[in-house]
């Protein structure tokens, strides 16, 4: 699983407090298969799930950040523009209070004699 760029962990990870391996990998001769080892590995996992809310606080912190960081480069593009009132502006007609007969494929006017 790849991490996310604002958290910085994978979504597993702070799931369940460790990474997960895909059972690809367990059959493919890699530096975790080959190091496994079955007492040590439980103790790690129960650390692992001991640090689990200071990992997710640190995702926390990260995923602000970036959210900040996010938000002030939005705005650096933002170009302020102040109205007073009697100024004309171009106004966005929704399509719940547009009528239907002004547009180009609305239905036609039937006309009765």
């Amino acid at each position: 699983m790849t991490t996310r760029t604002p958290t910085g962990e994978t979504p597993f990870k702070l799931a369940y407090g460790s990474e997960a391996v895909i059972p690809a990998e367990v059959y493919m001769a890699n530096h975790k298969v080959m190091k496994y080892q079955g007492e040590e590995n439980k103790e790690q996992l129960c650390l692992n799930l001991d640090l689990i809310d200071e990992v997710r606080m640190n995702a926390e912190h990260r995923m602000a950040r970036y959210k900040n960081l996010m938000a002030k480069q939005y705005d650096a593009m933002v170009k302020p523009r102040c109205f007073n009132i009697g100024d004309l502006v171009l106004k966005k007609v929704s399509l719940t209070t547009r009528n239907p007969t002004h547009v180009k494929l609305g239905p036609k006017l039937r006309r009765t004699l």
